[in-house]
């Protein structure tokens, strides 16, 4: 039985249960007219669940319903919990911040940056400053994502074989030796830019750890929290339980399922991609908000400091700028004015300028299947969602849904 339930009346803590049933009543219209296959939503207060809700199909071919109990691709919501693992090892003096990525990557003390040209004809100059920890838990690396479609870099990463996500014709040690060997879209620092990096950081771990990375995921962090349906793959035992994978179809808005993606997570992957490759279930991920809730520490088991949190949570942009001042946006779903970016999660530094309701300090991320979570520490709130949908820009599910569970609160 899946434990997550709402565990107490909505008015106990400040909230309406008249008004958080807006959440299905409109995101069931989604479901109802093709645009999701499925969903589920949960809603916290205090650390209490005030609504927990599924609607639709995990498979819409098969006709088999969302569950508590299914198995999702979370795709970047795998970053903070890859950021906590690189946190966790800060704490205990194995790296530092500080460190250059080359002491555990060599071949990133060659790379080079891009100043213009082609894809084809790169002109590149080298590196001035050292790639650092920091650069990759705050997307300042100046590294790319091949589907980012806005600097020629981006282009050379899908003529590399990056197009989709981390290639599993290597091991992670190869995939970030191919990674330096493309030169970067900035020297490192001096902007934003969404990227592999925490793909990069997870090799950090790994060398620092002295483990392969699904092995400290899995030993120091999902084990000791009770994620015991989070992982790189899915056994087959629990294959009936995942989700099936859709892209949206611009022609009407309806779904098309892929294929060819969705199989890639039954079996182990050749290379652990800690930017996006963990599958979870709401039940799973929920154990892990609240151990951040908390401060570090969920059930008697203390992951990371209050302090790391804090630390993590705080805006890391120079100057406290937001991402539309200092990065490049390009086209997520998230807001980008008034957004920060701490160590592995974006952070709101200006309520006003989001132009969505939520407390400044309230951080989050989402992943490219439009999941998505954030934590509010001011009103103390807790909200998820989860379908399958490629990708997350389709439609603005995360803004809708603040906005709707922002107007539940009564005090």
């Amino acid at each position: 039985m899946s434990e997550l339930q709402v565990t107490i009346d909505p008015k106990e803590v400040g909230m309406s249960a008249e008004r958080l049933t807006n959440i299905d009543k409109y995101f069931k219209q989604y479901v109802d007219d093709g645009r999701l296959p499925g969903y589920a939503c949960t809603v916290a207060r205090y650390g209490q669940l005030v609504h927990v809700s599924k609607y639709g199909n995990r498979d819409i071919e098969a006709g088999l319903p969302i569950e508590l109990d299914t198995i999702y691709r979370i795709f970047s919501m795998t970053k903070p919990i890859t950021s906590i693992a690189c946190m966790m090892l800060v704490e205990e003096g194995k790296l530092q911040l500080t460190d250059e990525v080359s002491a555990f990557i060599p071949a990133f003390a060659d790379t080079r940056v891009f100043t213009g040209g082609s894809a084809f004809k790169p002109v590149t100059e080298p590196i001035s400053k050292p790639m650092r920890v920091w650069h990759l838990l705050t997307h300042t690396a100046g590294l790319t994502y091949s589907f980012n479609h806005f600097e020629a870099v981006d282009d050379m990463y899908r003529r590399a074989g990056f197009d989709f996500g981390v290639p599993q014709t290597d091991n992670l040690e190869a995939v970030c030796n191919r990674y330096a060997a493309l030169p970067l879209v900035f020297q490192p620092g001096t902007s934003w830019n969404y990227s592999v990096a925490t793909d990069v950081l997870g090799r950090v771990v790994e060398v620092a750890s002295g483990m392969s990375l699904d092995q400290f995921l899995q030993t120091r962090i999902l084990k000791p929290l009770g994620m015991n349906d989070t992982g790189f793959d899915v056994p087959a035992a629990k294959a009936s339980r995942l989700a099936a994978l859709y892209n949206h179809n611009d022609k009407d808005n309806s779904t098309i399922r892929l294929e060819d993606m969705e199989d890639n997570v039954l079996k182990p992957p050749a290379a652990f991609s800690g930017g996006g490759g963990l599958v979870s279930t709401a039940s799973d991920y929920w154990r892990f908000l609240q151990m951040l809730e908390n401060g570090g520490e969920l059930d008697g088991v203390r992951i990371v400091s209050p302090t790391t949190i804090d630390l993590m949570t705080t805006n890391h942009l120079p100057d406290n700028q937001d991402v539309s001042q200092f990065g490049r946006t390009l086209g997520e779903e998230v807001f980008y004015d008034g957004l920060g970016f701490g160590l592995g999660f974006a952070v709101v530094i200006d309520q006003a300028k989001t132009r969505v309701a939520c407390s400044n300090g309230t951080y989050s991320w989402g992943g490219m299947a439009s999941t998505a979570f954030w934590i509010d520490p001011v009103e103390e709130i807790t909200a998820t969602f989860y379908t399958q949908l490629v990708p997350s820009t389709t439609y603005p599910i995360r803004p809708i849904l603040r906005s709707m569970v922002y107007g539940a609160i009564t005090e």
